[in-house]
């Protein structure tokens, strides 16, 4: 099929991709020329594991192209994703400014029937919306489809996330564009990966909901922990005796620095706004987006607790993405712990395998190491942010000698309280409240 992906972002670059390594011809277009001449110089803008070699794979064999004219990628199309980004605007309400840029480019450059696919997240009754928008501006010039088709990708997963989903979800309201979208994922659907085809507006709200309860999972747990220091539980064991609980399983029960990234928080608030434009209380959700932004604090706390006075201490930092395996830094819990810690007057010198240069444009007079090692030269602390593999067996008698006072933060509980106390370190975790 010939498909078309307005936007390469990271859903667009990931989703064209893919498409076109299930041999379809895929044309990416983004408005900004900059991008799209680094695509065509093969210099991915974003770090995700294995994209790097499709892109280049599906260039070389002719199923994949970067270009800044939208008019040329509808008019070559069959099928059209709009794949652009939904910022968080006032209040937490979905900016939906570049979708409807989108349509209106897309119906401007219409050549014959055409399925529009809404990729990006976008609340409910959206997909309606753009359509009113785009057969505003079309008339009866041509006919076309609009249908949703959300998307589920874990940053550091997208690869194996597009190509063996948990599910593929379409929003439509005819036989048409259904069975188009259906012969589209046939590839992967022939993999026992299941296509569950709902009405447009459910198709919506699935992506939401999903979202918004995988974030419940995690601040009901960082909630949880908070009272396992006071009881002298450790919320490791209770998350595992949790998970264990088939109707529940082990998926998202960690507690830590709370969630980040441009997905759960933006989405969880988008949501919370929905329900109150339709006079439905929401008061879990907003417990949810509470508990997750207390936890940065929770852990400066610790960090103060253990320092006494901040001010003039170095403290090393290991981690800065939101998650590992992603050099994204959106609202990353990194970036309020460390300008808290700055703002009480500390030194920081930070280390993380991939994201250092997206760091560099947010967190301003940070020193950045160049090995997990040398961050610690010196320093009164060192907090764990985000859990890279590398941090999870590292040599604990060198990470001491380098320190000038053997305390850790661990933000994300990868270390034994008990080991870490045999080693000589001063360790905090969350919720590890062993007696």
């Amino acid at each position: 099929m010939k498909i078309g992906v307005i936007g390469t972002g990271y859903v667009g670059l990931v989703t064209g991709t893919c498409l076109a390594e299930l041999g379809n011809s895929v044309v990416c277009a983004d408005i900004d020329s900059e991008k799209i001449w680094k695509l065509n110089g093969g210099i991915i803008p974003i770090y995700e594991p294995g994209l790097e070699d499709l892109v280049k794979r599906n260039r070389k064999e002719g199923r994949l192209f970067f270009v800044s004219s939208i008019k040329n990628c509808v008019e070559d199309s069959e099928i059209i994703f709009i794949c652009v980004g939904t910022p968080q605007g006032k209040n937490g309400v979905a900016d939906l400014s570049y979708v409807e840029s989108a349509a209106v480019s897309i119906a401007e450059s219409m050549n014959g029937y055409k399925i529009i696919v809404t990729k990006s997240t976008i609340p409910v009754g959206s997909t309606h919306r753009i359509k009113k928008i785009m057969t505003s501006r079309i008339g009866n010039k041509c006919e076309f489809d609009v249908v949703s088709n959300p998307e589920f990708l874990r940053e550091g997963e997208a690869v194996n996330d597009f190509m063996i989903p948990d599910r593929i979800v379409i929003g439509a309201d005819n036989e048409k564009s259904r069975k188009i979208m259906e012969n589209l994922y046939g590839g992967i659907s022939r993999t026992n990966r299941q296509i569950l085809f709902t009405d447009i507006r459910s198709s919506e709200m699935i992506k939401y909901a999903s979202n918004s309860m995988l974030a419940c999972r995690i601040s009901f747990m960082n909630e949880l922990s908070r009272l396992c220091e006071k009881v002298g539980a450790d919320v490791k064991e209770v998350s595992k005796g949790i998970g264990l609980d088939n109707r529940i399983g082990p998926r998202f029960l960690q507690a830590g620095a709370g969630y980040g990234g441009s997905c759960f928080g933006k989405d969880v608030r988008a949501l919370i706004n929905t329900m109150g434009e339709n006079s439905v209380e929401c008061s879990i959700l907003d417990a949810v987006d509470k508990v997750n932004l207390f936890q940065r604090k929770l852990v400066f706390e610790k960090i103060k607790s253990l320092l006494g006075s901040i001010s003039g201490k170095k403290v090393a930092v290991w981690g800065l993405s939101f998650k590992p395996k992603t050099d994204d830094m959106r609202d990353a819990p990194s970036i309020d712990i460390i300008r808290s810690l700055q703002l009480m007057g500390a030194k920081i010198t930070a280390f993380d395998p991939v994201a250092v240069e997206n760091s560099r444009k947010i967190l301003l007079n940070v020193e950045y190491a160049e090995d997990m090692y040398s961050a610690l030269d010196g320093s009164d602390a060192l907090v764990v942010i985000t859990e890279w593999n590398e941090f999870r067996n590292p040599d604990f008698s060198r990470m001491k000698s380098l320190m000038k006072s053997p305390n850790i933060v661990d933000a994300r509980n990868i270390y034994s309280p008990i080991d870490m106390a045999k080693e000589g370190f001063n360790y905090i975790g969350i919720g590890r409240g062993i007696k």
